[in-house]
C-alpha cells in the first residue's frame, strides 16, 4: 500500500512538472528573449567567438619568437671501418698513448638559440597578431549586430502576418454578416438572387485570402524558429509590440553615431594598421639578424654516452647573419605591402561613403513609412465610416449590395495598409539602428 502511494506521488510530480513545462513552452516570447536565444544558439556567433580564441593563440605564438629556442639531437652512426673515438694511456709506467677506435658512434647535441635582434621582425609579427585579435573581436561584434537585426525583422514579420490574419478573419465575418442580411432581404423579396450570389462570391474570395494569410503566418513562424535554431514546427507565440514610437535623432545625429561606433569602420582601421605592420615585417629583410647560441656536444661508443671512451664539448657563439644580395626580393616585398596599405586606406574611405549612403537610405525609408502610417490611420477612419454609411443605406435600399461589399474590401485594405506601414516603420527603424552600429535600442 505504501509503495503504491509513493508511485502515485511520483506520477503526480511528473505530470505537474510536465504541465509546467508545457505552459512555459507556450509562453509568448518577448523580443529580448528571442534575441537572447538566437545569440546563445547561433552557429555564426559561435564561429566568430572561437575565431577570437584562435586569434589569441596566434598572438601567444608570436610571443614565443622573442624567447630562446632549445633543440636537441641524438643519433647513432655505424661506419664501415673503425674511426677514432678518443685516446687512452696504457696503465703501466711510461705507458704509450693509443688511439681508441670503434665502428659505432653515438652522439648527443643540444643548442640554445636566443634571438637578440631581428630587424623588427618579431616585434612587427607580434603587433600584427595582436591587431588580429582585435579584428576577430570586431568581426564578432558585427555578427552580433547582424543577428539582432535578423531577429527584429523576423519578429516584426510575425506580428505583421498576425495582423493581416486578423484583418482577413474580420473581413470574413463582415462578409458573412452581409450575406445573412442579403439572404434575409431576398427571402422577403427586397433584393434579387444576384445580390445573394454576389455576396457568396465575395465571401468565398475572403475565405481564400484568409487561408493565404494563415499560411503566411505559419511560414513567418517557421522561419523564426529556424533563426532561433528551434525545431521548425515548435509552437510559437510572440508578445505584440507593434506600435509607433517616433525616432528621436536627426539624420546628421544618426550619421555621426554611425561613423563613431560602427564596428566595420573599426575593422577597416585595424586592417590599415595590420597592413602597416606587414610593411615593417618586409623591411626587416634590410637588417642583419643577431643571435646568441649555446651548444653542447657529447659522443661515445656506448649507447648511454657513458662508456670508457667519450668526448664532450660546449660552445657559446654570437652570430650575425647578413643578406648581401637577394636580387631585390626585400625591395619588392616592401613595395607590395605598401600598396596593400594604400588599398586598405581606400577601402576604409569607400566603407565610410557606403555607410553614409546606407544611413541616409534607411533614414528616408523610415520617414516614408512614418508618413504612410499617418495616411493609413486616417484612411481606416474614413473606411469605417464609409462602411457604416453604406450598411445603413443598404438597409433602406438607398445603396446597392455592391456598395456595401466594396466598402468591406476598402476597409480591409485600409487596415492591411495600416499594419503594413506600421510594420515597415518598425523594420525601417531597426535597419536604421543597425546602420548606426547599435546593438539594440
Amino acid at each position: 500500500m505504501r509503495m503504491k502511494w509513493i508511485i502515485g506521488l511520483i506520477l503526480l510530480t511528473v505530470l505537474f512538472e510536465g504541465s509546467l513545462w508545457a505552459q512555459e513552452s507556450q509562453k509568448p516570447l518577448t523580443l529580448e528573449e528571442s534575441i537572447k536565444i538566437a545569440m546563445e544558439r547561433s552557429l555564426t556567433l559561435h564561429s566568430a567567438t572561437v575565431g577570437v580564441v584562435g586569434s589569441e593563440y596566434r598572438r601567444k605564438e608570436a610571443i614565443t619568437n622573442f624567447l630562446p629556442l632549445w633543440t636537441g639531437q641524438y643519433g647513432w652512426t655505424r661506419y664501415n671501418t673503425p674511426v677514432t673515438v678518443g685516446t687512452v694511456q696504457a696503465a703501466v709506467p711510461g705507458g704509450a698513448v693509443a688511439d681508441i677506435t670503434s665502428k659505432d658512434i653515438f652522439n648527443f647535441n643540444t643548442t640554445l638559440n636566443q634571438p637578440l635582434f631581428t630587424g623588427g621582425l618579431n616585434l612587427a609579427n607580434y603587433r600584427s597578431a595582436k591587431i588580429g585579435v582585435d579584428l576577430s573581436k570586431e568581426t564578432l561584434e558585427t555578427a552580433k549586430r547582424d543577428l539582432v537585426l535578423q531577429v527584429r525583422v523576423g519578429y516584426f514579420n510575425i506580428l505583421k502576418a498576425e495582423k493581416f490574419f486578423d484583418v482577413a478573419k474580420q473581413a470574413v465575418k463582415q462578409f458573412e454578416a452581409q450575406l445573412e442580411v442579403t439572404k434575409a432581404f431576398f427571402e422577403v423579396g427586397i433584393v434579387a438572387k444576384n445580390d445573394v450570389l454576389q455576396a457568396e462570391v465575395r465571401l468565398a474570395n475572403a475565405r481564400q485570402a484568409l487561408v493565404k494569410t494563415e499560411n503566411d503566418l505559419a511560414t513567418a513562424k517557421a522561419s523564426f524558429n529556424i533563426l532561433l535554431r528551434r525545431e521548425i514546427n515548435t509552437p510559437l507565440e510572440v508578445v505584440d509590440i507593434l506600435g509607433y514610437k517616433a525616432f528621436p535623432l536627426t539624420y546628421e545625429q544618426s550619421l555621426e553615431e554611425a561613423l563613431r561606433i560602427r564596428p566595420e569602420i573599426k575593422t577597416a582601421q585595424l586592417n590599415i594598421d595590420q597592413a602597416k605592420e606587414n610593411v615593417k615585417i618586409a623591411k626587416s629583410g634590410y637588417f642583419p639578424t643577431i643571435n646568441l647560441l649555446g651548444g653542447y656536444n657529447r659522443f661515445s661508443d656506448a649507447i648511454t654516452l657513458q662508456g670508457d671512451i667519450a668526448n664532450e664539448r660546449w660552445t657559446i657563439q654570437a652570430l650575425a647573419t647578413f643578406t648581401l644580395w637577394d636580387w631585390g626580393n626585400t625591395v619588392f616585398k616592401v613595395g607590395e605591402n605598401k600598396v596593400k596599405v594604400t588599398q586598405a586606406e581606400d577601402s576604409k574611405t569607400q566603407l565610410i561613403e557606403s555607410i553614409t549612403l546606407e544611413v541616409k537610405n534607411d533614414y528616408l525609408n523610415m520617414l516614408v513609412a512614418e508618413k504612410n502610417l499617418r495616411v493609413a490611420e486616417t484612411a481606416i477612419e474614413q473606411a469605417e465610416e464609409n462602411l457604416r454609411m453604406n450598411e445603413e443605406r443598404y438597409k433602406y435600399q438607398v445603396a446597392t449590395q455592391t456598395d456595401v461589399l466594396d466598402a468591406v474590401v476598402l476597409l480591409a485594405q485600409a487596415r492591411v495598409n495600416y499594419y503594413g506601414a506600421l510594420s515597415d516603420f518598425n523594420v525601417a527603424k531597426a535597419q536604421l539602428e543597425r546602420s548606426m552600429g547599435r546593438m539594440y535600442p
